[in-house]
């Protein structure tokens, strides 16, 4: 993968940037949620492995829609056979890894952000990024009434997701690169970074206390609908049009001691991607049944449909992507310079990769040595 070369002054930041403490993008739905109610998933088949059950965790958000499709049409329980998910969902990068850490989640998907904390936290000993899954869908959207260009941005109030979180970085990111002041752990300077859960946000711009947000998909799609207009696409700012939004983690321990179910699960992520691009409009409608099936509410058209549109489903982690989202942590000041040599394990990924046929992906030099 070639470097991802510097984001131009006025072009600036993109919207994930790898950071330290707090969630991912968006989660839509409780924090952490055991979906015993439907028990684990029905194993399938004779297909024997080294472990009962495999312990999945995701957010029940579009940007992991491969776990979403993955799920509901059984392509990844499938390549399992008799194990059996377990599936949990989580709203937050922090407790999905502090599950991972604490024994009760083998498996998961996350942002970059949280994989990088809990990789440096852990001292390089608790999880590794085994795939990628999801690249794009995050915009700038704001209220076309006061903000018509991005220099308008300055002394409005601009909602991000969580302080530090992949969104909250990009944005202090491209206000410095503005040459603008911000004071990362407050907020306040020339915009008001107004940290605010993507479930709130959007009542939050009806009532005009913000004057916009850089947000992933739904949320997006859903201030779109509420009236406001897409000020800048974050996909439009890096090369390929490509940077990573959702990973595929393990723990390090499960892998050692699975790495048959690992790699069964990564069959089943690589068939569920191929799925998903070759029947977007069934995938789309999978991921919604999903997201109703996990307790929410359906999406409604006018916000899935753009949405879907925005995000791209992919197996390349773009290791590449990931570390220049650390480095505009670091920059921040929001993490020291973190060591993320052997963050990668790409093995059974590029094994899965090639006897499908497909090329394999890059661990950008940070793979296990």
């Amino acid at each position: 993968m070639s470097a991802v070369r510097p984001l131009t002054t006025l072009r600036a930041i993109a919207v994930t940037a790898a950071l330290p403490l707090l969630l991912t993008a968006c989660g839509y739905g409780s924090a952490a949620k055991k979906d015993d109610d439907k028990a684990n998933v029905a194993a399938t088949g004779d297909k024997k492995l080294s472990a009962s059950e495999v312990r999945i965790g995701y957010f029940p958000n579009l940007t992991h829609a491969t776990a979403l499709v993955g799920l509901q049409e059984g392509l990844i329980q499938k390549e399992l056979g008799a194990t059996a998910i377990k599936p949990q969902t989580f709203n937050a990068g922090p407790s999905e890894i502090e599950a991972l850490n604490g024994g009760s989640l083998d498996i998961g998907f996350i942002g970059p952000s949280p994989a990088v904390n809990g990789y440096v936290k852990s001292k390089s000993s608790n999880l590794r990024i085994i795939s990628g899954s999801a690249s794009g869908g995050v915009k700038l959207v704001v209220n076309p009434d006061k903000i018509k260009t991005l220099d308008d941005l300055k002394g409005k109030k601009i909602a991000t997701p969580q302080k530090g979180n992949t969104q909250d970085v990009a944005f202090l990111n491209w206000i410095a690169e503005k040459g603008w002041k911000v004071d990362p752990e407050s907020g306040k300077g020339d915009v008001s970074v107004v940290r605010t859960d993507n479930k709130v946000t959007p009542d939050a711009f009806k009532q005009g206390s913000i004057d916009g947000a850089w947000v992933p998909e739904p949320t997006a799609s859903k201030l779109v609908s509420d009236g406001a207009s897409v000020l800048l696409d974050e996909t439009d700012l890096w090369p390929g049009k490509k940077f990573v939004i959702t990973n595929i983690i393990v723990s390090q321990k499960f892998l050692k001691e699975h790495p048959d179910v690992v790699e069964a699960v990564l069959a089943g992520t690589v068939k569920t991607n191929e799925w998903i691009n070759a029947n977007p409009d069934k995938a789309k409608a999978s991921a919604n049944a999903k997201l109703e099936a996990d307790g929410g509410k359906p999406l409604d058209a006018k916000i899935i449909d753009p949405a879907w549109k925005n995000i791209l489903v992919t197996d390349d982690p773009l290791a590449t992507t990931l570390k220049t989202e650390s480095d505009w942590a670091v920059k921040a000041k929001l993490i020291e310079q973190p060591d993320l040599a052997g963050i990668y394990d790409l093995t059974l990924l590029n094994k899965v990769l090639k006897a499908a046929g497909k090329p394999e992906v890059s661990d950008a030099g940070l793979g296990t040595k």
